[in-house]
């Protein structure tokens, strides 16, 4: 495995399955679609992709020496909750840094991160990385062995865990005996994307790799990925080279910015939870699938091929949003006695 020897704690539930979805295909008229289900990752009170990247984070801190888990996110963020529920299995402390735009209502992944006994960080007006400093001092200061986890888990000791579900995939793809043109997903941070690139230029994946960015323009990204991708390479020894061609993103759906569901994402979510019975979430993965289905309406992509859609998880932020979710349809929605 292209991981191995990289210190790495056991907390998903892998590999996560891959599954056709024939009445989403049916409905769109191709092309064949299948959904890689890392929203099943589970192991603790988490689940979706953070939980990979965690894997090797939480390993990375512990080997440190380190007795609590700081990171930042936005207020229903899913990497936050991840890394409550990974310091609250390792027995280790949790201070999250919130801040941004989004619901700050207690409420999903909010509700979530008190629950599961972190500690939460308001910054309100204040930019996040600057309060994170600020805790980090605090911590120590208190005598405690503090350990940073970027934005995401985006960087290259994280990264390495979508390295290795390259390579769970691949091996999916091999026992199915499927060829696959594309595979699609929401990228904000880069580290998932990132990995995935490394893996499938490492196993020589004969598709592409291709992104709908959540809140990114593609020239910020594309910076991101251009450091993180040959770091995690180095991080595992893996001799690559990388350039901007590897790195492919789509921009025109960032609607009205991070955390604003608007009628893409509603479609979305509807869509594939009346086809499919599986649920998107508003922020990452809804955007994400709705930039999907546009680009098929519109024919970028093509009616005969076969797509993997990757589901990065977060439906724990539904029911922030439920409001928001319900205003098309309340009208023909009734509880009945």
């Amino acid at each position: 495995m292209l991981t191995n020897g990289i210190p790495r704690v056991s907390i998903a539930h892998l590999p996560t399955p891959l599954q056709e979805m024939p009445r989403l295909t049916e409905a769109l008229g191709g092309p064949r679609l299948f959904i890689k289900r890392d929203d099943l990752t589970g192991g603790t009170a988490a689940g979706g992709n953070k939980i990979r990247k965690l894997e090797f984070a939480v390993a990375d801190a512990m080997a440190k020496g380190a007795d609590t888990l700081i990171t930042t996110g936005g207020y229903q963020s899913n990497h936050a909750r991840g890394t409550a529920a990974a310091a609250a299995k390792f027995g280790l402390g949790c201070i999250l840094v919130l801040g941004g735009s989004g619901k700050k209502v207690l409420n999903g992944n909010l509700l979530l991160h008190a629950i599961m006994g972190a500690q939460v960080r308001l910054a309100v007006d204040r930019d996040r990385a600057e309060v994170m400093e600020e805790v980090v001092e605090e911590e120590r200061a208190a005598g405690h062995k503090p350990y940073v986890i970027p934005l995401g888990a985006s960087y290259a000791v994280g990264a390495a865990g979508y390295v290795a579900a390259m390579e769970e995939l691949m091996g999916q793809l091999a026992e199915q005996d499927l060829k696959v043109a594309r595979i699609v997903f929401g990228s904000s941070s880069g580290g998932t994307q990132a990995g995935l690139v490394v893996g499938a230029k490492a196993l020589g994946f004969s598709g592409t790799i291709e992104a709908i960015s959540i809140d990114q323009t593609e020239s910020n990204l594309k910076v991101i990925l251009g450091d993180l991708a040959p770091q995690t390479a180095a991080h595992l020894g893996l001799d690559l080279a990388f350039t901007s061609d590897d790195f492919i993103i789509y921009i025109d759906y960032l609607g009205g910015g991070y955390g604003v569901m608007g009628e893409l994402e509603r479609e979305a979510i509807s869509l594939l939870a009346r086809t499919e019975g599986i649920l998107l979430d508003p922020v990452y993965t809804g955007r994400a699938f709705g930039g999907m289905i546009d680009l098929i309406r519109r024919g970028v992509f093509s009616r005969d091929e076969t797509i993997v859609f990757w589901h990065t998880g977060g439906t724990q932020s539904l029911f922030a949003y439920a409001d928001e979710l319900l205003v098309p349809t309340i009208s023909s929605f009734a509880l009945t006695t």
